[in-house]
């Protein structure tokens, strides 16, 4: 079951960061947790009028939770690739969901059906390697990809790698996330 005061604590954490970085003061002020001690691994997402305006991670758990969610927070806003830099007007209308990764579990598969096959849709985030190519989607990404063929030839094309790339080359783990995203918090208040 997932722990409201953690997911409170990260989203506070990565909004504060961010709003650090764009010169606003913390609002949040000191947050505390006793897992934000522990090694972690995040992932986190922002979102502007719902389409994706960020997204950046770490896939193994290297430094402490608190260091990480908030690096990551960072780079979502002002290094995601794909985006321009988020400015102060933006700052107020992004929403922010942080996902806590667990450890990777590698998958076993002779071909590309029996690896299919072992995909749970909605539930696994998979991490794709081969060589020095490597991508991973949440497993949030399976509510826009729902069909595992799609999913993986998806994953492939993000990690720069040839639909028809296959064993010994290729690597598969899977991992679950928990998710808190501020819209969830923000209409537990309002219902309450």
């Amino acid at each position: 079951m997932p722990d409201p005061e953690l997911g409170r604590t990260l989203l506070a954490l990565a909004r504060g960061a961010i709003g650090a970085e764009l010169g606003f003061r913390d609002a949040h002020g000191i947050v505390r947790h006793a897992a934000l001690d522990e090694p972690g691994a995040t992932f986190v997402t922002l979102r502007q009028e719902g389409d994706l305006r960020g997204c950046i991670g770490s896939l193994e758990a290297r430094r402490r939770l608190a260091a990480d969610v908030r690096a990551n927070a960072v780079a979502a806003a002002f290094r995601d690739p794909r985006f321009l830099p988020l400015d102060a007007r933006e700052f107020g209308g992004v929403s922010v969901e942080v996902s806590l990764l667990s450890a990777h579990e590698p998958l076993a598969f002779e071909s590309e059906e029996e690896l299919l096959r072992q995909l749970r849709p909605g539930i696994d985030g998979v991490v794709l390697q081969a060589g020095h190519h490597r991508a991973t989607f949440l497993p949030q990404v399976w509510e826009t990809l729902p069909e595992p063929r799609a999913f993986i030839a998806a994953l492939k094309e993000k990690a720069g790698l040839p639909a028809r790339v296959r064993k010994p080359v290729l690597r598969v783990a899977r991992y679950t996330v928990v998710k808190w995203s501020e819209g969830e918090f923000a209409t537990q208040r309002m219902r309450a």
